[in-house]
């Protein structure tokens, strides 16, 4: 296992399966073996993500630098406990921050488009998007009992951003994405793409272990220690 430079934890990464492609390509080799990805359906009930990411730490026998590939999530890692080991999770409200590639560039499109609903690949593949959400709920209530639902859910939203960090990734996915933009200028929502960044990722995937490094985009919580709501806010 790789080990860290003042603390000679060994490094074990858990992180949502949405950023499986990225990380899978900016993972140092001694790394692979030591990475768990949940799934991406639990950011929906908070709770449930919760319980994910706690049991994956507690399943680590050997005290570790665990290095978490979340943000709070909608309060789903709130209470996260340590344990035995070291967490060090991207201080960010959600992922979004992450795939643009710092909590920055995340304030920057917030403050100028506050009512952003964001898209990435990897919500795509999952089929988590608001198209996908609107069909399956009229195999469920029907076409009118649906459109109520989603104009309540989605009336607000003016800006659909689809975020890609290659040209593949355009290529293939803006389609579906433009296709879901399209369903939500019902609503009046412009549809946008941006390249995305993976500085958070890359900094993330090869943290070095050395936790005097870690900045202000990362959190870093000790053993018998309580990842909290709180730790989140940026001042």
């Amino acid at each position: 296992m790789k080990t860290t430079k003042n603390t000679q934890l060994p490094v074990v990464l858990v992180a949502c399966a949405v950023f499986k492609n990225l990380l899978e390509n900016l993972l140092p080799s001694d790394l692979r073996a030591d990475v768990t990805f949940l799934d991406y359906g639990l950011h929906s009930i908070p709770k449930n993500l919760k319980t994910a990411v706690q049991e994956a730490l507690d399943s680590i026998e050997v005290p570790s630098l665990m290095v978490l590939g979340y943000g709070l999530c909608g309060n789903g890692l709130d209470g996260i406990q340590a344990g035995k080991h070291t967490l060090l999770i991207p201080r960010a409200d959600d992922c979004i921050a992450i795939f643009l590639g710092s909590y920055a560039a995340y304030r920057r499109e917030f403050d100028a488009n506050p009512g952003t609903y964001y898209l990435t690949k990897g919500w795509l593949e999952s089929g988590s998007d608001p198209l996908r959400e609107y069909e399956k709920m009229v195999e469920k209530y029907g076409r009118e009992t649906s459109n109520w639902l989603m104009n309540v859910q989605y009336q607000h939203y003016k800006r659909l951003l689809f975020v890609a960090h290659t040209q593949a990734d355009i290529d293939e996915y803006a389609p579906r994405a433009q296709q879901v933009g399209e369903y939500m200028s019902q609503w009046g929502v412009r549809y946008e793409e941006i390249r995305g960044s993976e500085n958070y990722l890359r900094q993330l995937a090869k943290f070095s272990g050395d936790l005097d490094s870690a900045d202000d985009d990362f959190l870093v919580v000790h053993p018998g220690s309580e990842l909290t709501q709180r730790m989140f806010i940026h001042l």
